[in-house]
C-alpha cells in the first residue's frame, strides 16, 4: 500500500526504465531495433538539412545586404527634372555643398556626400568594358567601408587625387596592375560647332579593391570629385548626393526628414527601394522553403509512428501482463510515449550536431565539393557573391529544435494511446 501513490505518480521511475528497455531491444526479444535507428537517422538528417538550409539563407541576406551597404547609399538624394535656360531637361544640384550640410544635419545621418555619375568604357590595349564611373572626393571615400576596408586591396587609398581607384574585376577584365593607366571614353564630351565629340581621357591606377560582390568589383570605377565634374562637363553641379545613416534598417523612417531638409525638387531612393524585391523574394524563400523542409521533418517523424506500431504489436503479451498487475492506462501510453519521444529527441539532438558542424565547416566542404567537381561549382557572374554564405542564428538553431520535437511528440501520441486501449484479457487470451 505504502508503495501505491509512488506507482501511480507520472512519469515514475519504472515507466522510464520500461520505455528504455523496449526502445534499445533487440527484434530476438519482441524489439525493433532497426526500426528505432531508422527513426533517429531519419530525424538527424532532417534536422540538420532544415538548420544548413535556414543558416545558408541566413547567410545569403546578411552578405547581400552587407555588401549592398557597404559600398552603396543608404539613400540617394537627387533633383526632380527641369528645364534649363536651353530648355534641355536637367536634374544636376547647383548647391551641393549647401544640400550635403543640411542633409547631414538631420538626425541619424552620419554622411552625406555630392557625387557626380556616369557610364563609360574603359579601354587598356585591345581590350574593353563598360564601368560605372563615381566622382566623389577622397574625404567622402574613406567613408565607405566596402572600399576603405575591403577584402583585398592593391595600392594606397591616399593616392586617389593622382589617379583612379577600380574594382578587381574591372581590373582583371582589362589586365591591369597598380599603376597602370586606364583609358576612359565617354561618347558625352567636348562640345563643338558640329556637336559633341567623344571624351577620352588616361588615368594612372592607383587602387584596386575587392569589395566582396561581385557586380560591385566588375564594374566601379572612382575618380575624384572635382575631375569627375569636369570629365562629365558638370563644372559647379552635382548628380546626387549619397546619403549614409546609422541605422540603415530604419532607413525609409528617415525618408520625410531627407526629403524635408532636401528642399522643394529632392527625391529619395532608399536602398531597401533598389534591393526592394530581391530582399522580398529571399523572404518568401525562407518561408517557403521552412514548410518543405518542416514537411521533411514530419515524414522522419512518420517513422517513430511506425516504429512504435510494430512494437505494440510486438509486446501485445507484454501490456496485457503490465495491465494484470496494475500499471493503469495511462502509464502504458507514458511508457510508449517516452519511447518515441525519446527516439525523437536523440534523433534532434545529433541532427543539431550535424547541422551545426557542417554550417561551420561550410566553406571547406564546399571546395572539397567543388575539387571533385572539377571547379566551376559556383559562378559568381550569376550569384554575385564569391563564395556560398551561411549564418548560423540561434533562433534558427532554436525553431528546428521545436520542430522537430514538437512533431516527434505529437505523432508518437497516437500510438502510445492504441497501446493504452489494448484490452489485456485479449493480449493473453492464447498465452
Amino acid at each position: 500500500m505504502s508503495t501505491h501513490p509512488k506507482s501511480a505518480r507520472p512519469f515514475a521511475a519504472h515507466e522510464w526504465m520500461i520505455a528504455w528497455r523496449y526502445a534499445r531491444a533487440r527484434r530476438a526479444e519482441g524489439g525493433v531495433s532497426v526500426m528505432t535507428w531508422i527513426s533517429v537517422i531519419g530525424i538527424m538528417l532532417a534536422v540538420a538539412a532544415l538548420i544548413i538550409v535556414l543558416a545558408v539563407r541566413s547567410g545569403f541576406r546578411t552578405d547581400f545586404v552587407d555588401t549592398i551597404l557597404g559600398a552603396n547609399a543608404h539613400a540617394t538624394i537627387y533633383n526632380a527634372v527641369e528645364l534649363n535656360a536651353a530648355g534641355q531637361p536637367e536634374r544636376v544640384i547647383p548647391d551641393y555643398e549647401a544640400l550635403a550640410a543640411r542633409l547631414a544635419s538631420v538626425e541619424g545621418v552620419t554622411r552625406a556626400a555630392p557625387l557626380v555619375r556616369g557610364q563609360v568604357m574603359a579601354n587598356l590595349r585591345d581590350r574593353n568594358t563598360g564601368v560605372e564611373v563615381y566622382g566623389i572626393t577622397l574625404s567622402d571615400l574613406q567613408g565607405v567601408p566596402r572600399i576603405a576596408q575591403p577584402e583585398e586591396a592593391i595600392g594606397s587609398l591616399s593616392d586617389f587625387e593622382q589617379g583612379v581607384a577600380i574594382g578587381s574585376g574591372v581590373a582583371r577584365e582589362l589586365g591591369i596592375g597598380l599603376g597602370d593607366r586606364i583609358k576612359l571614353i565617354s561618347p558625352n564630351g567636348a562640345r563643338t560647332a558640329f556637336g559633341v565629340s567623344p571624351r577620352v581621357k588616361s588615368y594612372d591606377v592607383v587602387y584596386i579593391f575587392t569589395a566582396g560582390r561581385f557586380d560591385i568589383d566588375r564594374t566601379r570605377v572612382y575618380m575624384p570629385f572635382a575631375e569627375a565634374q569636369s570629365y562629365f562637363n558638370r563644372d559647379g553641379v552635382a548628380d546626387e548626393i549619397e546619403v549614409m545613416v546609422a541605422d540603415p534598417e530604419m532607413i525609409d523612417a528617415k525618408a520625410i526628414d531627407l526629403l524635408q531638409a532636401g528642399g522643394d525638387r529632392a527625391l529619395v531612393f532608399t536602398w531597401k527601394q533598389a534591393a526592394g524585391s530581391f530582399l522580398r523574394a529571399l523572404t518568401i524563400e525562407d518561408n517557403i522553403m521552412f514548410i518543405i523542409l518542416a514537411v521533411l521533418v514530419l515524414l522522419a517523424a512518420m517513422n517513430i509512428v511506425s516504429g512504435i506500431i510494430m512494437l505494440v504489436k510486438n509486446k501485445g503479451r507484454d501490456i496485457g501482463v503490465l495491465r494484470t498487475i496494475g500499471l493503469s492506462q495511462g502509464a502504458v501510453m507514458r511508457v510508449f510515449f517516452l519511447t518515441g519521444a525519446g527516439i525523437g529527441l536523440v534523433g534532434t539532438t545529433l541532427g543539431v550536431i550535424l547541422g551545426v558542424t557542417f554550417v561551420l565547416n561550410i566553406q571547406s566542404i564546399f571546395s572539397a565539393v567543388n575539387y571533385i567537381a572539377g571547379g566551376g561549382v559556383w559562378d559568381p557572374s550569376i550569384r554575385g557573391l564569391y563564395e556560398l554564405p551561411a549564418e548560423l542564428r540561434g533562433w534558427d538553431v532554436f525553431r528546428s529544435i521545436a520542430l522537430s520535437l514538437f512533431l516527434s511528440f505529437t505523432v508518437t501520441i497516437f500510438p502510445a494511446r492504441s497501446a493504452a486501449r489494448l484490452n489485456p484479457v485479449e493480449a493473453l487470451r492464447y498465452e
